[in-house]
């Protein structure tokens, strides 16, 4: 009789005075911007990462996505040439690549169990999320797993909103499946957000607790995507406010993936 386990992987408490880059890239889907025009801000104080929206910081791609704002991570990146339309998460028909990229695989697992352990102590306006996509090898090869949104709005005394589940993209063999759970507590707080991924179905959690079970599954490798973001349209009478920088915390990310012991 065989028992499934499962083995660490990935795992970053960044507490190294730089980021890792063998880990991640500092970068927004930077095919469609550039690597600077979608730099992330983010700061390490030795123990965990704020990732940042800045006072001074510029929209990363305002011909496509407006006066949006983010920063982020990235375990991988995959894009064609200048001026093609191939590239990961491509959210707008007129999309090209502005900015040739290396291609990048950093970490880009097949099933496993994927979690963050972050704070959103987060205002109106703003977005922390992890979530997982397709390398896109294959155009169609595009599904996401959203692990967890957290929207600085859906909170109250004594409880918050989290948004996960499953996104087709552009993969015709999965459907569009987004939850969202009411959690007791703070998102102040840390929280733990993960995910169980088998070729059957997706398992969301929030500190251990299933939240729901997709029936669906993304049948190829995907990448880490970590951020926070602006998002202009929900920011209280349309202003940008301080006080700067507003800043999502992470504790730490972990990758685990399944063996088979006997």
């Amino acid at each position: 009789m065989t028992v499934p386990e499962y083995v660490l992987t990935f795992e970053d408490e960044f507490s190294a005075p730089d980021l890792n880059r063998e880990r991640w890239l500092p970068y927004y889907l930077p095919q469609w911007a550039s690597r600077e025009a979608s730099a992330a801000r983010y700061a390490l104080p030795g123990t965990g990462l704020h990732l940042q929206i800045t006072g001074d910081q510029p929209p990363w791609n305002p011909a496509f996505d407006g006066a949006l704002r983010v920063s982020s991570l990235q375990t991988g990146c995959h894009a064609g040439p200048l001026g093609s339309p191939v590239g990961q998460h491509r959210f707008h028909p007129g999309l090209r690549v502005t900015e040739a990229q290396p291609e990048t695989w950093l970490y880009t697992p097949q099933y496993g169990r994927f979690e963050v352990a972050l704070r959103a102590d987060l205002p109106p306006g703003y977005l922390g999320a992890f979530w997982m996509i397709g390398v896109e090898r294959d155009p169609a090869q595009s599904g996401e797993i959203c692990i967890c949104e957290v929207f600085g709005h859906e909170r109250t005394p004594d409880a918050f909103q989290v948004h996960f589940g499953v996104k087709p993209i552009h993969d015709p063999t999965l459907t569009l499946d987004m939850r969202d759970a009411l959690i007791p507590g703070s998102p102040a707080d840390l929280h733990v957000y993960s995910v169980e991924w088998t070729p059957h179905d997706v398992t969301f959690r929030v500190d251990g607790q299933v939240m729901g079970v997709a029936a669906q599954s993304p049948a190829y490798p995907m990448q880490l995507m970590l951020n926070i973001y602006e998002l202009p349209h929900l920011l209280p009478g349309g202003e940008r406010r301080g006080p700067w920088p507003k800043t999502l915390e992470v504790a730490w990310v972990r990758g685990w993936q399944r063996v088979t012991a006997r």
